[in-house]
């Protein structure tokens, strides 16, 4: 995945998304270590002792810059105009399958970070840099609910999208077939809520209003 450019006088935050592609590169080999953000910054020309500061939460700090811009990159190469002359199946199915794409490249990294994102202490943070993701993805699909809805969405999509990540790093298949086959069979998780939420607003839309009922009885209709 290419680097975010750079502008003249850089923010830290824009340090920590334009270095975060490079250091997912050279995580592959020197760990996600400050030996990397070095490489990055000067691959970048940014002094080392910022882009050190940009990163100064250590190995968590880089992996949650480097799924952020795995989520911006998600929302360039899939615009909404694309995104809309989908069905939602396919939009969700495109959207995992696009992030496989951009992190194929870095995949001894992705497991690197998730290793560093398994234990004890980055659990939380790991779990709301997923959800963060899932709300990401969701957000491009065209979601807008915000009632109960919103969080059973992203509850199951996290899932999926763990899940899918655990079968795509140890994936030797031809252009990943089987992490694109598995994909399928769980997108039918995230589906069927969709199917059952669909026949339960049916549901409500076709029940007799007990009040209005009521009401006939006291004044019947002549």
């Amino acid at each position: 995945m290419p680097a975010t450019p750079l502008p003249a006088d850089p923010t830290l935050d824009e340090i920590r998304i334009g270095l975060a592609p490079a250091i997912a590169r050279n995580a592959a080999f020197d760990g996600w270590s400050i030996a990397a953000v070095h490489l990055a910054a000067d691959d970048a020309a940014i002094d080392r002792d910022v882009a050190a500061l940009a990163f100064k939460g250590g190995a968590m700090a880089m992996i949650d810059a480097w799924i952020e811009s795995i989520d911006l990159e998600l929302a360039d190469r899939l615009p909404p105009e694309q995104l809309n002359a989908m069905t939602i199946r396919q939009r969700i199915t495109s959207l995992l399958s696009t992030r496989l794409d951009i992190m194929a490249p870095d995949r001894e990294s992705l497991r690197r970070a998730m290793t560093i994102m398994a234990m004890p202490q980055n659990l939380s943070r790991a779990a709301k840099i997923g959800w963060r993701s899932a709300d990401r993805m969701w957000r491009l699909a065209g979601d807008t609910a915000s009632d109960f809805n919103h969080y059973t969405k992203r509850m199951i999509l996290s899932g999926v999208y763990a899940s899918l990540l655990s079968v795509f790093v140890n994936d030797d298949s031809e252009n990943f077939a089987d992490s694109r086959a598995f994909l399928d069979r769980r997108i039918d998780n995230v589906m069927q809520f969709e199917k059952v939420k669909a026949q339960a607003k049916a549901r409500r839309e076709y029940v007799p209003s007990f009040s209005r009922f009521i009401g006939r009885l006291r004044y019947p209709a002549r």
